[in-house]
């Protein structure tokens, strides 16, 4: 475990997390961070503990130091009134803890002609997330674990799944391959502009 590091990705994520950390629609971006938000909240207190966050990471497959990870969180959300620090996120603290994210790893923003190769990059990147065998495309139980993993799978059962597959798989081959993921968000960005 590295110490100049909160938070870690194996293998290769370590540097990027995916695109889906930056949405172009900031209205689609906030109904996204607040189910993301929900499913780290364990216990439903609307705040979320820095032990919550480590296990959602972890979840994730990310490695955090916990003692960095709550001075990071106590950096974001300030003190209390007397003076002690605050340690939980708040969806307000989890939303800056987010930006944060993204602009360490992204920077500021803006369209230039570098942006379409990081596109790329990141859709990529995104992808593997995906393909958890790695054989080159999604298949739907690897998009249902993804799906569980993120917390968001409670509801999707394996048709439901399937029918998200059937609606991007320009092949019918039954899985998504990178071209069709590519195309899916692409999709997705440009209709959220």
């Amino acid at each position: 475990m590295s110490t100049g590091t909160a938070v870690q990705r194996t293998p290769s994520l370590a540097k990027r997390p995916p695109p889906s950390f930056r949405l172009r629609n900031s209205s689609l971006n906030t109904l996204r961070l607040r189910r993301i938000f929900d499913s780290f909240d364990e216990n439903g207190d609307e705040e979320i503990s820095v032990d919550e966050l480590r296990r959602a990471f972890g979840r994730l497959g990310l490695e955090t130091d916990r003692s960095e990870l709550k001075e990071v969180v106590c950096s974001i959300m300030g003190v209390e009134a007397n003076g002690s620090p605050l340690c939980s996120l708040d969806f307000d603290g989890f939303v800056a803890l987010h930006r944060s994210i993204g602009e360490g790893f992204f920077g500021s923003g803006g369209d230039s002609e570098g942006d379409c190769e990081t596109d790329e990059s990141d859709l990529s990147e995104a992808f593997k997330v995906f393909d958890e065998d790695g054989d080159g495309v999604i298949s739907a139980p690897e998009l249902q674990s993804v799906l569980g993993k993120l917390g968001l799978g409670d509801g999707y059962e394996i048709e439901g799944v399937r029918q998200m597959i059937k609606s991007v798989d320009r092949n019918h081959d039954g899985h998504v391959d990178f071209q069709e993921f590519k195309i899916m968000m692409r999709n997705v960005v440009a209709k959220s502009n």
